[in-house]
């Protein structure tokens, strides 16, 4: 499990309710402190009067050349090791999670946070923000901490397939080469969202494109970072998405770019406990949902009673957030 440590150096309420409010797995703070942090919350400190003590517990180490990484490997098997980097390259790191060490990587924005957690595909175990920003606190916090969401999944049951003639589709093509079984959540309601699956497999006609998910059409909604969702035609390259398995399980993807391209729709009705659920894809063999085993299924070949992976939700959403409001969507 991946921990975000937040320092907050000079004390700053405001701060700290922030990291408490975002799920924080622990704060610094100056010295003499500990005991106003946790009359906000109960969390873990770093301070002379806090839980984890530096110098006793932790050592900060600013590493400038390669020739430290052996003594910044010895000292982490003694105690924890908040590694600063003075240019912040990913080089140290890299060399030190691939000879084992358990270090704490402190980073200053959350493009460092994202770097640092996905080294080698395995990344640091824990980070240590720092900010003055509260804003900047709040949204890396919610971004971060959903890349660990794992969402209850359901399945849909096929009540029909039709086409529906000429649309604008959107091919969602993102920075992160997708696995059988992964792909995003889309759908016409922003509360009921299928499991649309990554162009993962071969076929006589396309080569598998594994970055790029052939979502929907336009109008169709997908969950992003901060449990949120946004229509497909509103997000653009250096944008963030949800990737989901079968499962549940999410992780953060970066937009490359999208194709959006006119193309013949089909339209996908199932039923979720009695809950009528659709979305609109492209009418092509390539676009695939996704079983329950995680294997991907062509739209063109779905017939009715075929269980598809999807999710629900009961509350609304207001310009992609959450409410507590009946809404009614057809």
């Amino acid at each position: 499990m991946k921990k975000i440590w937040v320092k907050i150096d000079p004390w700053d309420k405001e701060l700290v309710t922030t990291a408490l409010e975002g799920g924080a797995d622990g704060i610094m703070v100056p010295d003499g402190y500990s005991a106003s942090v946790k009359e906000l919350g109960k969390i873990t400190t770093i301070c002379d009067d806090g839980d984890i003590v530096p110098g006793r517990d932790l050592e900060t180490f600013q590493i400038t050349h390669g020739d430290q990484e052996e003594t910044i490997l010895r000292l982490s098997k003694e105690k924890m090791v908040v590694l600063e980097c003075t240019d912040w390259t990913i080089i140290p790191l890299e060399n030190l999670i691939a000879k084992g060490a358990d270090v704490v990587a402190k980073v200053n924005n959350l493009d460092e946070a994202v770097v640092a957690f996905g080294i080698l595909e395995k990344g640091v175990k824990q980070i240590l923000f720092h900010t003055d920003d509260p804003v900047v606190l709040k949204k890396a916090l919610a971004i971060l901490k959903e890349g660990e969401e794992k969402v209850p999944l359901t399945l849909a049951t096929i009540i029909e397939v039709l086409p529906v003639g000429m649309g604008d589709r959107v091919c969602v093509d993102t920075c992160t080469a997708m696995e059988k079984g992964q792909g995003m959540l889309v759908g016409n309601s922003s509360g009921s969202l299928f499991l649309v699956h990554a162009e993962t497999v071969s076929n006589p006609y396309v080569a598998p494109r594994p970055f790029r998910i052939n979502a929907g059409a336009v109008h169709a909604y997908t969950r992003v970072p901060g449990n949120r969702t946004r229509y497909l035609s509103e997000l653009e390259a250096g944008d963030s998405v949800l990737i989901y398995d079968h499962r549940g399980k999410a992780s953060i993807a970066i937009v490359g770019r999208l194709k959006i391209e006119k193309r013949p729709m089909m339209l996908i009705r199932a039923d979720i406990d009695g809950k009528e659920v659709s979305t609109i894809v492209q009418n092509a063999e390539t676009i695939r949902l996704t079983s329950p085993e995680g294997d991907p299924l062509s739209v063109v070949n779905l017939k009715k009673g075929d269980k598809v992976v999807a999710y629900t939700e009961s509350c609304g959403r207001h310009f992609g957030h959450q409410i507590e409001e009946t809404i009614t969507e057809k």
